[in-house]
């Protein structure tokens, strides 16, 4: 990747899923990449994508965001390229699922570094550069499990949790400094998601689920309008209204429930 003359978007967990076709809209649009992930061949063949389809300028990043000095890294190696970001895209996570006393102890703290602490130090390390040329665009991936408790999902939904009111909080303190900070909260979408999670036969994946595709449209228009929250499509829309109405304890029982395997509960 050359010395950037148009803008960069550094995008993280950019080799599949929604990264992937962030990325995509991104190069459409005519911006540099900055890839970052934990697998570098994955990393290679996205950026082979873009370069051939878009003819997208990528520098890619091989670092596992659950390493709690690679937010360090990432910005380091972009200072030393003398690579400015203008958009950031907290894209990376992954889910566990099942009882938290059953799932190892080490697992769920790398999710919450990679969910949470690493979003929030790439955010803490790019937003004073945004802030000093008054522009820039920073795109935080939460869910609608923001929205409620999840049992069975534990830790995961108290994840996405923080991250939509981090990012609604932040963007208000950002109010006309020309930063904005946006939320995007989609519902279940086909990705590599599932399998990580270990949840390809949860419930929750067998009523409306979205393309990877379509959610990034929706966050991507959402991110460039400024939006502070993006929940794409109306069920999802109507569900996180929905949620608010419901008594707590009757809630996590429903989303227990919803969870729950098809065949035989845990």
């Amino acid at each position: 990747m050359k010395q950037p003359l148009g803008k960069t978007a550094l995008i993280t967990g950019a080799s599949s899923g929604i990264g992937l076709e962030l990325a995509k809209l991104f190069a459409k649009d005519g911006w540099q990449l900055v890839l970052a992930a934990r697998g570098k061949k994955e990393l290679q063949a996205a950026a082979q994508e873009l370069e051939k389809n878009y003819g997208a300028s990528t520098l890619i990043i091989a670092k596992d965001l659950s390493n709690a000095s690679a937010p360090q890294q990432i910005f380091d190696e972009l200072k030393k390229k003398k690579i400015t970001v203008d958009a950031l895209v907290n894209n990376a996570g992954f889910a566990t699922y099942g009882k938290f006393s059953k799932v190892p102890l080490q697992k769920q703290l790398d999710m919450l570094q990679v969910n949470v602490n690493s979003l929030v130090a790439l955010t803490s390390l790019f937003l004073p550069q945004m802030l000093e040329r008054k522009s820039g665009r920073i795109l935080n991936l939460a869910s609608t499990a923001a929205f409620q408790p999840g049992p069975l999902m534990a830790a995961y939904y108290a994840s996405k949790a923080f991250v939509l009111s981090f990012s609604q909080a932040l963007a208000e303190e950002l109010e006309g400094s020309g930063v904005t900070v946006t939320a995007l909260c989609p519902g279940p979408t086909w990705t590599n998601f599932q399998k990580t999670a270990g949840m390809l036969n949860s419930k929750i994946l067998g009523g409306n689920v979205m393309s990877a595709q379509k959610v990034a449209q929706a966050g991507f228009a959402g991110a460039m309008d400024g939006k502070r929250v993006v929940i794409p499509g109306f069920q999802n829309k109507l569900g996180a209204k929905i949620v608010k109405l419901i008594p707590a304890k009757l809630l996590t029982h429903l989303i227990r429930k919803i969870q729950e395997e098809r065949q035989g509960k845990e």
